[in-house]
């Protein structure tokens, strides 16, 4: 029988109130690998009240005790039984290879440590007033109250534990909603903070339904009591949810698409820049929002680059990640995903892009690594996140024209730069328009400190960040004796 996922509420894991559920399938063999709770409005209602009314405590916590939760989630997660318990769900709910459960495990754990350890900047700070000659005035970040968070399913571990575990060290409570394709994944976080120690109603989470989850977003959004939102995901619906919030005057953290160009320069390294792009583009079946989506190369090199990476990725295994495990590739997480993919090759191709690697054929939800040179600005599958293994390529003349050709783009989250000049490379890395670049690295990185950045449109805007979630208030004690300008009580 297929495993129960229940909501996570005050502290307690309930099914729904109305028992309504729904099924959850491997995107592979299409097969129901799960049942989940489908919360209802009541169920909604339920989880911010309990936010709501742990957050009076929570508040005013020490933040060595903040601090020590996310340690000890982090421990815990390191634990072989924890290890085990993710690599299984996200394989059944995802069809996620083992490698990238291995992400899930290991990103999330260097997450919480780093993040317990930005704790000191929530001391704030006092100071003499610039205006009121004896005032003192001291400065803090403080808590906003409730935040909402909603999370993928794509990395489902390690950004549903983004979505959350900096808002709780700041003294928030929170409300983590499930993606509908991979909930059991996502509440084995409720699970971890509630053996880490986390209070009652200080996490709660909630799953639901395809068909009900846009009301009862928009429903949570909506609610009073919740102050701030954040949101991973694409950018169309990141466009809904920052509308419903503008509604209300709420803020929003929103990590949106990625189209993340490499710019490969004629001096590179070609063996380890090829290396690097196929990972970046492959790893996930292309399901990351850092994957390398677009290849600008300079011409020097161009033919030895996209030989050598047509090599690499034809010899990745494309199949079913679960009974397979020399499988690199897994299916894409719905057909209609795969459909697109294809139809914006073939789009491509029909514009005069030429197909050096793939077949544009799909079984059932699996895609073979594809590659396309030729393509240019004003093309879907150079203007519009695949999100599948899909390999773009553009060759240029000039490192010019490689910046300008990779900031043509509405998408800003990460970028890589390859080449031997390391210190030209400092100078071009900062004109190239990315939250992250990294030299001579994949683009699948980030920095656990400072996370992913979009600079606004489709890749979003904020970071998770105790910035982000906290206001920052200032409260001046006046001295006695205070004197007025007259005519007032001279």
């Amino acid at each position: 029988m297929a495993p129960l996922t229940k909501l996570y509420i005050d502290g307690k894991f309930v099914p729904s109130s109305t028992g309504e559920t729904f099924e959850v399938r491997n995107p592979h063999s299409g097969q129901v690998v799960g049942i989940s709770s489908s919360a209802s409005s009541a169920d909604c209602k339920a989880a911010v009240h309990a936010a709501a009314k742990a957050f009076k405590a929570w508040e005013h916590s020490n933040l060595n005790d903040r601090r020590d939760v996310l340690l000890r989630a982090a421990d815990l997660l390191a634990s072989e039984e924890y290890r085990t318990k993710v690599l299984e769900a996200i394989t059944e709910e995802t069809a996620g290879a083992s490698y990238w459960g291995t992400f899930n495990v290991m990103g999330s754990i260097n997450f919480l440590r780093s993040q317990a350890g930005t704790v000191e900047k929530l001391k704030g700070e006092i100071f003499p007033s610039g205006t009121v000659p004896g005032a003192q005035a001291i400065s803090q970040r403080r808590a906003m109250g409730v935040i909402f968070g909603i999370a993928p399913w794509n990395a489902p571990v390690t950004l549903s534990i983004r979505a959350v575990a900096v808002p709780i060290l700041c003294g928030n409570t929170t409300i983590l909603k499930s993606s509908e394709s991979s909930p059991r994944s996502q509440s084995i976080v409720a699970e971890l903070f509630h053996e880490a120690g986390l209070p009652a109603g200080v996490l709660n989470f909630i799953s639901m339904s395809r068909e009900s989850a846009p009301a009862l977003t928009a429903e949570i959004i909506a609610h009073p009591l919740v102050r701030s939102i954040n949101f991973t995901g694409s950018d169309r619906v990141g466009k809904i949810i920052a509308m419903e919030a503008a509604q209300h005057l709420k803020p929003c953290v929103l990590e949106l698409g990625g189209k993340s160009p490499s710019l490969v320069l004629d001096d590179a390294n070609v063996a380890e820049a090829a290396k690097g792009i196929a990972f970046g583009a492959m790893a996930h079946s292309g399901q990351i929002c850092m994957s390398t989506e677009r290849v600008i190369v300079q011409r020097g090199i161009a033919e030895q680059l996209m030989s050598e990476i047509k090599e690499l990725c034809g010899s990745l295994k494309v199949g079913d990640v679960a009974n397979d495990h020399s499988v690199s590739l897994g299916a894409l997480f719905t057909e209609s995903s795969a459909d697109n993919i294809v139809g914006m090759i073939k789009e491509a191709q029909a514009s005069g892009a030429e197909l050096i690697l793939g077949d544009t054929a799909r079984q059932r939800s699996l895609l073979v690594p594809h590659m396309l040179k030729g393509v240019k600005p004003g093309m879907r599958v150079w203007d519009r996140e695949s999100f599948g293994p899909v390999i773009v390529f553009a060759v240029v003349e000039s490192i010019d024209e490689a910046v300008d050709m990779a900031n043509a783009s509405e998408y800003s989250l990460a970028a890589s730069l390859w080449t031997s000049d390391l210190y030209g490379a400092q100078s071009i890395a900062s004109r190239i328009r990315a939250g992250c670049t990294n030299i001579n690295g994949p683009t699948i990185h980030s920095e656990p400190s400072d996370g992913l950045l979009g600079l606004g449109g489709s890749s979003g805007y904020g970071r998770f960040h105790i910035e982000n979630f906290t206001d920052k208030r200032v409260i001046v004690t006046h001295p006695l004796g205070r004197k007025y300008p007259p005519p007032f009580f001279s």
